[in-house]
């Protein structure tokens, strides 16, 4: 118990930290059966010079936060055993009493040792409707496999809860479940293992209706050349190669690359000929589903609302040349570098063997040269109130107008002197009809 240190007094450790412990895997956050939960808080706070508050006044459980450390106290209420007996899977089932004795009487050592998560009994899992989605991010996070008893149980628990049969748990609880998943090195698999056990439908119906959208060809089953798996399928991929890429993605990169193509179900239609599957609009749609979806979720807003921008414009055209490039620069600043990286594991995923180095290279020269101008120093040429002053507006969109106009101008390299910005703006009111400043038009005759 000294690596756990301090520990409540008399206190039992419980769950997830000896399951991690076991594993040798570093574990912050603990749980503990204790007398007096209160009591017990408040000396470890003292200790330690944490923070102690109510976790779930109904049933006398206490949390203390301090630094990184998280200690969850509950009340011993009943034997040890039934309170092991009460866990969602064997692995979760352990205990190490005061004096260090590991109390296992479900053999999650032994499924430890098998990889593999084992309910307790199809009860408990139930019990907390949130435990079957938990299983799957275990699963994932300990790269462990589901025992076939409880894989079925988890599959008959999603189909209930599709049907209303079973309640569904708190948002916020689902979203820091899938959060894990979708942020684990195995997210991939994380993600087809949640569409296999039927729990996508459950909690990401938009993902879940990309099963079996296929896009290899039209009504003749002619290939087109480009796709080689369905919709999901491809979803699914397109975030494995993004962490093969980018394993530093973050969670809002990480969700387009799994969303990016879920309005595709809804835009699928034929070419003339009706040869060709087309999905038109589907970013634009996408975009807006994807909003949808996290908000459901209860995701940051920062969060949603990114994705949906990174959704919206993943189908743009590469940026060739100089110039493309920093129009694109300018124009995507706010979701770039990550949007190039979503448009490199999409193009991945979807060409698979047929993806020549040609192309592979083509997005690593296009991704360098924008991150390049990303980097540039690059100060305002004129500011708000000089383009009023220079074209005699007063406050309104034309300024925005005007200030957008000149911003992009100066990043393609149009105008690299106050002097060109000035010039260039003259000329862009005048084809506008913006107002021009008294005597301008004389001191042009005069010219």
């Amino acid at each position: 118990m000294t690596a756990f240190a301090p520990c409540p007094v008399g206190g039992t450790l419980v769950g997830g930290a000896v399951r991690d412990a076991l594993l040798g895997r570093p574990s912050a956050d603990t749980d503990w059966l204790v007398a007096d939960p209160q009591a017990s808080a408040r000396q470890l706070a003292a200790a330690l010079e944490g923070s102690a508050f109510p976790l779930a006044e109904a049933r006398g459980a206490y949390r203390v936060v301090a630094g990184n450390r998280t200690f969850d106290l509950s009340p011993l209420t009943g034997s040890l055993a039934d309170n092991l007996a009460a866990r969602d899977y064997t692995v979760n089932a352990m205990a190490v009493t005061p004096d260090g004795t590991l109390i296992d009487p479900f053999e999650g050592r032994r499924d430890l040792a098998r990889k593999q998560l084992r309910m307790l009994s199809p009860t408990a899992l139930t019990a907390d409707p949130l435990r079957p989605l938990r299983g799957v991010r275990l699963a994932v996070e300990l790269g462990f496999g589901l025992e076939p008893a409880t894989r079925q149980v988890i599959t008959s628990h999603a189909v209930a809860q599709v049907r209303g049969a079973a309640s569904l748990p708190a948002w916020e609880r689902v979203t820091e479940e899938l959060g894990r998943i979708v942020m684990s090195a195995r997210a991939a698999d994380g993600v087809a293992l949640l569409a296999t056990l039927g729990l996508l439908e459950t909690y990401l119906p938009e993902l879940a209706q990309t099963c079996g959208v296929e896009q290899l060809g039209g009504r003749y089953s002619e290939p087109c050349g480009f796709h080689h798996l369905d919709v999901f399928e491809h979803s699914v991929e397109a975030l494995r190669q993004l962490l093969v890429r980018f394993p530093e993605a973050d969670s809002s990169l990480r969700w387009a690359a799994l969303l990016h193509d879920i309005g595709k179900p809804a835009t699928k239609s034929y070419d003339e000929a009706g040869r060709y599957y087309h999905f038109y609009g589907h970013d634009r749609l996408g975009s807006r589903l994807a909003q949808a979806a996290l908000a459901r979720l209860r995701a940051p807003h920062e969060v949603a609302l990114r994705v949906a921008k990174l959704v919206r414009y993943h189908m743009l055209p590469l940026p060739k040349g100089e110039r493309a490039a920093r129009r694109f620069a300018h124009r995507r600043r706010d979701i770039l570098p990550d949007l190039l990286k979503l448009m490199i594991a999409d193009r991945e995923a979807a060409r698979g063997p047929l993806s020549s180095d040609r192309a592979r290279e083509a997005y690593r020269l296009a991704l360098g040269r924008v991150l390049a101008i990303m980097a540039e120093p690059q100060p305002p040429l004129l500011d708000g109130h000089e383009v009023m002053a220079l074209l005699n507006l007063k406050p309104g969109p034309q300024v925005g107008q005007a200030m957008r106009f000149i911003q992009e101008a100066q990043a393609v390299g149009d105008v690299r002197t106050r002097e060109d910005a000035e010039a260039a703006l003259r000329r862009y009111a005048e084809a506008q009809g913006f107002a021009q400043p008294e005597g301008a038009q004389a001191r042009r005759g005069r010219l």
